[in-house]
Order: structure tokens, then sequence, then C-alpha cells
């Protein structure tokens, strides 16, 4: 399974709904809060390809995309698949 990153901050209610749902599978991820930190928050950003929202969720050197995207994949059945069929980063 690729390691899970996910890219919050604290007072953004997708963040928290994302979490939710990664929680809810007891999928295991690095949070990066992007709080305060310019650095991390830029970083962030390149490995997005420009997107400066939050949350930003990859799974190894895949980006997901934010919320909306990982409710979608959930919806579709597609995000187990990624989980188990994605490369081991």
């Amino acid at each position: 399974m690729p390691k899970i990153t996910i890219y919050t901050t604290a007072a953004c209610p997708y963040c928290l709904s994302a979490k939710d749902l990664l929680r809810r599978k007891r999928l295991d991820f690095t949070e990066i809060p992007v709080d305060g930190d310019p650095a991390d928050r830029r970083k962030m950003s390149e490995r997005a390809g420009g997107s400066t929202t939050v949350p930003q969720i990859f799974l190894g050197d895949r980006h997901i995309g934010g919320c909306d995207e990982l409710y979608e994949l959930e919806r579709l059945g597609k995000l187990d698949v990624l989980l188990v069929g994605a490369d081991h980063d």
C-alpha cells in the first residue's frame, strides 16, 4: 500500500472531512500541517501542480487532489483499487 500524505490546516472543514474518511477506512496517513509554514505550503503547492488549497492528498507520489476528489474516488469504488494497485513509494 502506498504511503498516504495529506497537507492540511487546522481550521479547514474539508481537511477534517478527508481525514475522517481515511480514519473510517482504517488507513494510516501522514499529516503535514501547513498553517503558518510558508515553506511547507510552497512544497505542497509544487507537489500539487500549483494548487494552493487544502487539503492536498497524495498516494505515494500520485496526487489525487483534495477532499472532493477523495470522496469521489471512494464513491466510485476506485480508492481501494488505487491503494492496492499503486506503486509502493
